[in-house]
């Protein structure tokens, strides 16, 4: 199959592509290479793609209809993966357009392009946060996700708005998959888990939100990409219901799916697997919550398992583990080397 992956350099789309090639596929890439975070990091991922057969890489930002236009009339692509986006829950109150810029502009210009090219099947990424101020835990996909709390989950929103628009008017069949906390090697340096091990490394304090009355529905990165592998095959398909909890739009080939476990950790017990998996205690800083944060998520996984018969299961020991793993293979940090982070990043913690 031919695939049209973007945001290829980032760390969810950097796996997917690998294993779409591992598998035999041939994979198209797209990223920007924006300097959000170190933009050394998303080149390692790509040389590291760029060593596999059937990889073909472009840099190039999505806001620009044309060059993707060109790229895609070469691709020709059967399926169209868009992973590329403007991330962070609170990068959204620094820098608001670069989430419209992004999130909405270059999500349109990936309809556009499926409108014209007409793929098989087109998978978009969006986020557990477009639940917002939903309570009711977990959560499902049926229910409405109409009260977002930043601006980032409204842009999120907004692109599966117009894909179900494009999928009505244009027959595209398009699956919706809603990430709920992605974490693993090769992951992001904003998030929670780098800073964590980056700090407790360096002897510095992390920041626990919310004196740490939090919960989070982690997902391993594996268990990720597996269920988007299976998921590319499932094609939605107007009046094909698959279980009483399905998402199929009553009018077009469009569906949104959780992929998460369902198995929510509290914060605290999650910093008890970082320190375990470094074999160091972290120096605990209690916080008020911050704004746009949420206190809990945990992903209702029955319509994920009615359409492939699978669900992330990592238990979070292992994934924090291999995780820790990697960052000190990756920045060459001993059991014993615990200045050498700072160095190897050549850029401060947030």
């Amino acid at each position: 199959m031919r695939y049209l992956v973007t945001g290829t350099a980032g760390f969810i789309g950097f796996h997917v592509a690998r294993r779409l090639l591992g598998d035999g596929h041939q994979v198209t890439g797209i990223d920007g290479m924006t300097s959000y975070y170190d933009i050394g990091l998303k080149e390692r991922r790509h040389a590291v793609l760029e060593q596999m057969t059937g990889f073909k890489a472009h840099r190039v930002m999505i806001e620009d209809a044309d060059a993707l236009g060109l790229i895609a009339d070469q691709a020709v692509p059967d399926t169209v993966i868009h992973l590329a986006a403007q991330a962070g829950v609170r990068y959204s109150m620094e820098n608001p357009r670069a989430y419209i810029d992004a999130n909405v502009i270059g999500t349109f210009n990936i309809l556009e392009l499926c409108r014209r090219h007409k793929p098989r099947h087109l998978m978009i990424a969006s986020t557990s946060s477009v639940y917002g101020a939903n309570t009711h835990l977990p959560y499902q996909e049926v229910e409405q996700a109409d009260h977002p709390l930043t601006l980032y989950a409204a842009s999120k929103k907004a692109a599966e708005a117009m894909a179900h628009c494009y999928a009505h008017l244009w027959l595209i069949p398009t699956t919706i998959f809603r990430f709920f906390t992605v974490y693993g090697p090769w992951g992001r340096p904003d998030m929670a888990l780098f800073k964590f091990v980056e700090n407790i490394l360096g002897g510095r304090p992390i920041d626990i939100y919310n004196f740490g009355r939090m919960e989070r529905d982690f997902t391993y990165i594996d268990d990720l990409v597996e269920a988007i592998a299976r998921l590319a095959e499932k094609t939605p398909v107007v009046g094909h219901r698959v279980a009483e909890e399905d998402s199929l739009s009553p009018v077009a080939p469009f569906r949104v799916v959780n992929i998460g476990g369902g198995r929510p950790v509290d914060l605290l017990s999650f910093i008890d697997a970082i320190e375990r998996a470094l074999g160091q205690k972290a120096k605990r800083q209690y916080m008020e919550l911050q704004a746009g944060d949420v206190l809990n998520t945990a992903a209702s996984s029955a319509l994920l398992e009615a359409l492939i018969g699978y669900r992330p299961s990592t238990p979070i020991f292992t994934g924090v583990g291999e995780f820790v793993r990697w960052y000190r293979e990756y920045y060459h940090i001993g059991l014993t080397d615990e200045v050498a982070a700072t160095k190897a990043h050549g850029w401060e913690s947030e």
